[in-house]
């Protein structure tokens, strides 16, 4: 397993300064917003603003971007006070040396791809001169481009997690996300429709989630 300490464990799909508190309160590392088409998109300005209401010493905050130009993308990324960039889409590596952060690379490989084949996608990611800082591994799902409650291929994500820096995510919930750090062992989990009840983040989801992930990656 590629080493991370502490491990990353991520909320994604925040949208307002509450929820966004208790994943820092609960020892999350990573604050995700959406930047891309989504039932939980936030503008530049609420990103902002749930910053400016957050401790300054607050982990960082992440948005992710679909197929969006790299210009675009730094602007939004400047406007909201954003720290790395989650791509999401099917972006071409070229895009990373346009780019003034850090960035995750998110990966959907359908049922039955290889590990050679998924790291002949994924090898071009870490050959640029600035190369992604970790790979996100989500469900393939037709037509969605992550946040879609499925559950990724954990045999799949385990033999790239001893290749590369791998996040976790797809499917992902309190009661999976201890199975899913010892099978796949990861540098770091995502999670979004998982901590959620009604379509909203859901607190005590959120407390759990984060205490079961920390607690699984400390019996690695």
């Amino acid at each position: 397993m590629n080493k991370q300490n502490p491990p990353l464990v991520k909320i994604c799909g925040l949208r307002d300064a509450l929820a966004a508190r208790v994943a820092i309160e609960s020892g999350a590392l990573a604050m995700g917003f959406m930047l891309a088409e989504s039932r939980r998109r936030v503008s530049p300005e609420v990103i902002s603003s749930i910053l400016d209401d957050l401790p300054s010493a607050r982990p960082p905050a992440i948005g992710v971007f679909v197929n969006e130009s790299a210009e675009h993308i730094v602007a939004q990324v400047r406007a909201a006070g954003l720290d790395m960039i989650q791509l999401s889409g099917d972006e071409s590596p070229d895009i990373l040396g346009e780019l003034d952060r850090p960035a995750w690379k998110a990966f959907r490989f359908t049922r039955g791809t290889t590990v050679d084949e998924a790291s002949r996608v994924i090898e071009p990611w870490f050959t640029r001169q600035r190369p992604v800082a970790a790979i996100l591994l989500d469900a393939a799902v037709v037509g969605r481009y992550g946040g879609s409650g499925h559950q990724a291929n954990w045999e799949l994500a385990g033999h790239l997690a001893k290749r590369y820096p791998v996040i976790l995510a797809g499917g992902l919930n309190p009661g999976n996300v201890v199975n899913a750090i010892l099978t796949v062992r990861p540098i770091g989990v995502d999670v979004s429709s998982g901590v959620e009840r009604d379509g909203n983040k859901d607190i005590p989801s959120i407390q759990t989630f984060v205490a079961n992930s920390l607690t699984a990656f400390g019996m690695l």
